[in-house]
């Protein structure tokens, strides 16, 4: 049974939204086992450029769903975002399955054999989003942030590791989203 809690930035929550929203994220409950009771906080935005970003987090007692998106259209970014929900339950009841099978062994295997052909292809799909294919070595160069941050976007990058010229220490400038900068220092 999932429980709502919806707010709005810079935007009134409607009953239509709200409906919206409802329906839309309690698709999902099929996913919990019976008794299950969590509640899904629902973020809405609107930017000044029209865009709205949706953020859901439904805190659960193994596991926390979490997802946001962005979109011109708000019901549009709503059901994208379900997706999302959708495919981070099913790959984490995928490896669920997956330690339950191994602690099963062969026989409770094979029973089910049919029945997770599914899973398993989607289980291949999820561990080829993990897989590494290019390695880089490189020397950090001392430098500030400024230079750091223009290093980075000459390289057409999202982020740029670098030493700090004054405190020797390494740092990370990132890019956000809103087209501002970060800075990761390290200890």
């Amino acid at each position: 049974m999932l429980d709502f809690n919806i707010r709005g930035e810079n935007l009134e929550v409607t009953p239509a939204i709200r409906e919206y929203v409802e329906k839309k994220v309690q698709k999902l409950e099929r996913y919990f086992t019976e008794g299950a009771n969590a509640t899904a906080h629902v973020n809405l935005k609107v930017y000044n450029d029209r865009q709205t970003k949706v953020e859901i987090t439904i805190p659960m007692k193994n596991l926390t769903l979490r997802a946001e998106e962005r979109h011109d259209d708000m019901y549009a970014a709503i059901d994208l975002i379900v997706d999302k929900l959708e495919r981070q339950i099913r790959k984490y009841k995928t490896r669920v399955n997956r330690k339950f099978r191994e602690r099963e062994g062969v026989a409770a295997f094979l029973q089910s054999v049919e029945k997770e052909k599914n899973v398993q292809e989607e289980a291949a799909h999820d561990e080829a989003e993990f897989q590494v294919v290019r390695t880089k070595q490189f020397d950090l160069k001392p430098m500030d942030q400024e230079e750091a941050i223009l290093q980075m976007n000459m390289l057409g990058h999202s982020f740029f590791i670098f030493t700090d010229a004054e405190s020797d220490g390494t740092q990370i400038v990132y890019k956000r989203r809103d087209g501002k900068y970060g800075l990761i220092e390290t200890n």
